[in-house]
């Protein structure tokens, strides 16, 4: 109890100003030591500020230089889409073309056909392998070749468009995306300091997951432009092998069909022909048959004539037969009874065989008549030809 009231201890003078220098001394190196640090910090605020302003200043020439890119890489790929695009719609009017020339193509092939088979029907020796008939199957298997050929190059070209088309979906979404990240890059060009939207954002400097090289970058454009590029030339190639194959399979088709219609002329001149020299033979065994009935009427007429001279002579020599005794005598009037009797009957006979050759005539030429005529009717089963080949 003593001792907590026993007062405090006194230091000397000496001891006093000894304290208060060191505390001079102290605030002294304190007071050095803060003017240097806020010399550096001066400095270091003064440093740190240009580095941040040419930092940033960079970075907007780098958003700059980027924008410059995507809209390089945006024209580039609006070029390609426009011709792309422009190429499918002509290839679309190559196709219409190629769809109605294919349907054509059917019509003839049907009428080609159609001949063949009608032809058929041809009776007899007119049923023949002419040069009507190799035309029309060099015709039908010209159409159907041709046939064959637009319809691969149909395929082909639905093959392109599809081509096309799927180029022109990426060059889209390849506009698409860089439409939007030079919306970004617009953006990010318009934020200064002093933009009220700014904010701190966490993990905003994460390159991880989905970012690619700048190199990348240019490597899928390229090969967007490309393979429009590609696409463009092999439907430009197309578009020329139509043309040629169009104008190839017309002319051989008009080639084809004009060769046909001058076998078809030839062969009807060649049945119009034959028609006329069977129609003047068939007139000439008319007339001869007529001139035949005419001759085989005259003859049989001839031979009634004869019956009376027959009869006289033979009713003659009946009577002369029932001469008495002596007078039945082998005299030149029973001698040239008799004599006129065979005369008669073989004049008879000889007419007999002549009407009888001309009956046989008459019978040839009925015949040939009714062959002739058959053949007629053939014939002018072919006025189709004749209006069609006048």
């Amino acid at each position: 109890m003593a001792r907590l009231l026993q007062a405090p201890p006194k230091f000397l003078p000496t001891e006093w100003d000894i304290a208060n220098k060191m505390q001079c001394a102290s605030t002294e190196s304190q007071k050095s030591r803060s003017e240097r640090t806020i010399a550096e910090s001066r400095r270091l605020l003064d440093e740190i500020e240009k580095s941040t302003q040419k930092t940033q200043s960079d970075v907007n020439k780098k958003i700059e230089q980027r924008q410059e890119e995507i809209k390089f890489w945006r024209q580039e790929l609006d070029n390609k889409l426009e011709q792309i695009v422009h190429e499918t719609e002509v290839l679309l009017t190559f196709k219409t073309r190629l769809e109605k020339s294919l349907e054509s193509c059917k019509e003839p092939l049907v009428i080609a056909q159609k001949c063949l088979l009608n032809r058929q029907r041809r009776a007899g020796i007119d049923l023949v392998h002419d040069e009507v008939e190799q035309e029309l199957v060099k015709e039908a298997e010209v159409l159907q070749g041709v046939i064959a050929l637009l319809g691969r190059t149909l395929e082909q070209t639905n093959e392109q468009i599809r081509l096309n088309r799927s180029t022109k979906y990426n060059l889209e979404m390849d506009l698409k995306d860089k439409f939007t990240a030079l919306m970004i890059d617009d953006y990010c060009a318009s934020l200064t300091n002093n933009t009220p939207d700014i904010r701190y954002a966490d993990n905003a400097v994460k390159t991880e997951g989905n970012f690619v090289s700048p190199e990348d970058w240019i490597d899928f454009s390229n090969i967007n432009v490309e393979k429009a590029d590609k696409q463009r030339n092999n439907s430009l190639a197309l578009r020329a092998l139509i043309d040629s194959i169009l104008s190839q399979t017309v002319n051989d088709m008009r080639k084809q069909c004009e060769m046909v219609n001058v076998a078809f002329r030839n062969r009807v001149m060649e049945v119009k022909d034959a028609k006329h020299k069977l129609e003047t033979l068939l007139a000439m065994v008319m007339n001869e048959t007529a001139s035949q009935e005419k001759n085989i009427a005259a003859l049989r007429k001839a031979i009634a004539d004869k019956e009376g001279p027959v009869k006289v002579a033979q009713t003659r020599l009946e009577a002369r037969n029932h001469r008495p005794n002596v007078e039945l005598c082998y005299d030149t009037v029973q001698y040239r009874l008799i004599s006129e009797v065979q005369e008669i009957t073989k004049n008879i006979q000889r007419q007999v065989e002549v009407m009888k050759e001309g009956k046989i005539c008459g019978i040839d030429y009925w015949v040939n008549v009714t062959s002739q005529s058959n053949i007629r009717s053939q014939l002018f089963s072919l006025k189709g030809w004749e209006l069609l080949f006048p």
